[in-house]
């Protein structure tokens, strides 16, 4: 995980403790009081592959249904409901949603 921590942070929801919001606003006011200028509800189809892409923001999102695979530098990490990731601006990553597709809410830091 070392490697892979310079690159993506993985939380899961016993690590995080009372950082969990219990509803969308709550997590868009924490994240907008972190510097965050984007809040979204994210949902994802079931069985989505999403193959190696970046994106033009910095990313910290909390999984709220379901479940997925994100791959940061080789390392594949399985996230569901409760657990958070971060993913900074312009880091390769694959993703895959589970059965279920997934939900998350995700804050986004655009660069300025």
């Amino acid at each position: 995980m070392d490697g892979l921590a310079r690159f993506a942070v993985f939380v899961s929801d016993t690590d995080n403790g009372s950082m969990n919001p219990s509803s969308f606003e709550t997590f868009s006011t924490q994240a907008r009081a972190e510097g965050f200028d984007e809040v979204i509800e994210r949902h994802w189809e079931p069985d989505t592959v999403l193959d190696t892409h970046t994106h033009p923001f910095s990313a910290k999102a909390l999984v709220v249904q379901g479940q997925l695979w994100l791959t940061v530098n080789g390392q594949t990490q399985a996230l569901q409901r409760g657990d958070w990731f971060e993913v900074p601006q312009g880091v390769p990553h694959d993703e895959r949603y589970g059965n279920e597709g997934a939900t998350f809410w995700v804050a986004r830091r655009h660069a300025t």
